[in-house]
């Protein structure tokens, strides 16, 4: 069964850091782009970072560019995504999802949720004092 797990979610405090892992398991993840999205309360979801196949390409929103590093253990089949600096409008629930480098690379829509073929279950991230 394919799937993907996401971890890492929590409470922390405005400037405070954490780091939120997605494993994946049940298929070949060697053509896959990791993307990971988030979600507030009343909000549209938004696309976050991604990180192509080989871990080579990576792209951040322009709300989290230089707070936010996403990697990739290849042999792991685990991908990470870090953030620090975090700020009260960093809450909500993280995804991260699975798509086929090829079309989202063709296409340029690296946060096109239609494109991802994988969804993990969600993590909530809440930043407060």
């Amino acid at each position: 069964q394919s799937q993907l797990v996401e971890s890492g979610g929590g409470l922390v405090q405005p400037g405070g850091s954490l780091r939120l892992s997605c494993a994946a398991s049940g298929f070949t993840s060697d053509y896959y782009a990791i993307g990971w999205f988030r979600q507030a309360p009343g909000k549209e979801r938004e696309g976050v970072s991604y990180i192509s196949s080989s871990g080579a390409i990576t792209n951040y929103a322009d709300s989290v560019k230089g707070r936010f590093a996403i990697s990739r253990d290849i042999a792991e089949n685990t991908v990470y995504l870090q953030m620090n600096s975090l700020k009260p409008e960093d809450t909500a629930v993280y995804y991260c999802a699975a798509g086929r480098w090829g079309p989202l690379f063709y296409t340029g829509r690296y946060f096109d949720a239609a494109l991802y073929s994988y969804w993990g279950q969600g993590t909530q991230v809440t930043v407060s004092s």
